[in-house]
């Protein structure tokens, strides 16, 4: 079995090592093309376009006047307690952005939460239901308005 894989991989690199060859051989370099082929340059003119067709007239719309009618910026449809903030670590001084899931929060912010006594563990993501969640944003509100985490 193995002199076959061998006999079958010995032949693989002759076969990868005559199709290099054989194509080095038959190409030519670019010095050698320029040398043996003269290049000839012709230079392009262009017309210049009269006049439209009256057949794209109808086809390209009238643009209407602008009006000076401004139309309302648009709000921001992410709800509040969705939308990213941020808080810093009193410890270390490092700043996160707070996930509005609690799975993707950072270890320290878990512990903050704990630590204020706003939560009574850390939660493991098995443990999380609709109950929990709502628990947790509203602890996580509660940290995020105290002065030691503001920015």
């Amino acid at each position: 079995m193995i002199e076959t894989l061998f006999t079958l991989a010995a032949i693989f690199v002759a076969y990868i090592a005559y199709g290099t060859i054989h194509e080095q051989k038959t190409h030519l370099s670019p010095i050698e093309d320029l040398t043996t082929t003269p290049v000839i340059v012709t230079p392009m003119v262009a017309e210049p376009i009269k006049s439209i067709p009256p057949v794209i007239k109808t086809l390209v719309p009238e643009k209407k006047p602008a009006t000076s009618e401004k139309k309302p910026p648009i709000k921001s449809t992410i709800a509040p307690n969705i939308a990213k903030s941020s808080i810093r670590n009193p410890k270390t001084g490092e700043i996160a952005s707070v996930a509005g899931n609690y799975r993707f929060m950072k270890r320290w912010i878990k512990e903050a939460l704990v630590a204020e006594g706003l939560l009574s563990k850390i939660y493991k993501n098995n443990e999380l239901d609709a109950e929990t969640e709502s628990l947790i944003k509203t602890a996580l509100t509660q940290l995020e308005t105290m002065a030691q985490y503001h920015l």
